[in-house]
């Protein structure tokens, strides 16, 4: 996830790739980034808002699952109020000064590594519910608290590895840039997040493999429907973040002297290649409420109430908060 402008490089003077002219690449990237950053910014914030006031109005935060959707949500609007800034760093370079560096590229990894973590969670969750439906591991209050407060802990260390050699590069008064302080700590960010996610679809392929046998079976899997949204929802996220960290992994050969990655050619088409599959990727924060109501009927029926009660306010209609979070106290609501 290295949303570094793309107009600096960290080439080796003797590459060939170095007399490149990139600058057809720079204009997509500062025409389209923004534009669909602020797209992503605007859908995102409308959708997981929602998300959180179902969860407040009509849903009991007793079911480990709807803890965890609620926490995905506040990743995603973490992940996503880092977008803006770096949409204006793709149009009038770095100007939120080297506090404002460090405290966005926080913001914006905190954001990333706990949904990876809190999807992965989500999965194990569904996996003994599943798997293993005799054991209580649910029901225990400290256990349900006890890996949400790790997740957040390993989300915020894994930022600040980033965040406090991160610094405000000025190369002239219209070239400055918030870029990691060295090239090692570039390639090692790079790495991390590469073994994040390769770890994360480890666990998430042995957990979407056992409960897929589990439930072909059983001669009903009405009682999994929680497992379908779930997986649309991994699914996306491995969709849309694979090909981005193939391409990061890719573009750091160029860095470590590949001499393939070099060829002009070759590294012109990774920063296209960079450009798209990055677009692909940041848009995850948007989708998940998508497959909350194409998915989860619970949720689309409290969304049409909540609709209903914002252009019909007139009709008396039962929208008792209380009594809905009654009457599904101890489920999720999808």
């Amino acid at each position: 996830m290295t949303e570094q402008n793309t107009s600096t490089y960290d080439y080796d003077p003797d590459y060939d790739d170095e007399i490149c002219n990139k600058e057809d690449v720079l204009k997509v990237g500062s025409i389209l980034i923004p534009i669909f950053f602020t797209l992503v910014v605007v859908l995102s914030c409308i959708g997981n808002i929602l998300v959180l006031i179902v969860l407040a109005l009509y849903e009991s935060l007793k079911s480990l699952t709807n803890v965890l959707i609620l926490k995905l949500a506040l990743s995603d609007l973490l992940f996503t109020f880092g977008l803006p800034f770096w949409a204006s760093y793709y149009i009038w370079g770095w100007t939120f000064g080297d506090v404002g560096c460090k405290a966005v590229k926080f913001v914006f990894y905190a954001g990333f590594y706990s949904s990876v973590l809190f999807l992965t969670l989500m999965t194990v969750q569904r996996y003994m519910a599943v798997v293993h439906p005799l054991s209580d591991w649910e029901r225990c209050r400290g256990f349900s608290i006890a890996p949400i407060i790790i997740i957040w802990m390993l989300s915020a260390g894994a930022a600040l590895l980033g965040t406090l050699r991160s610094k405000v590069i000025e190369e002239s008064p219209t070239n400055i840039y918030c870029e990691y302080d060295s090239n090692t700590i570039k390639l090692a960010i790079i790495y991390l997040q590469n073994a994040f996610f390769f770890i994360a679809f480890l666990i998430m392929g042995f957990c979407y493999t056992r409960m897929l046998q589990t439930i072909t079976k059983a001669r009903t899997n009405k009682r999994h429907k929680t497992v379908r949204l779930i997986l649309c929802i991994s699914l996306v996220f491995f969709i849309g973040w694979a090909p981005y960290n193939i391409v990061m992994f890719l573009r750091s050969l160029t860095d470590l002297g590949f001499s393939q990655f070099t060829i002009c050619k070759v590294s012109t088409n990774l920063e296209y290649a960079f450009f798209v599959c990055r677009l692909l990727a940041f848009s995850h924060c948007c989708l998940n409420p998508v497959f909350y109501v194409f998915v989860g009927v619970k949720f689309r029926n409290h969304l049409k109430k909540i609709l209903q009660r914002m252009f019909q306010p007139k009709k008396n209609l039962d929208f008792s908060p209380g009594r809905s979070a009654k009457n599904h106290s101890l489920g999720s609501m999808y």
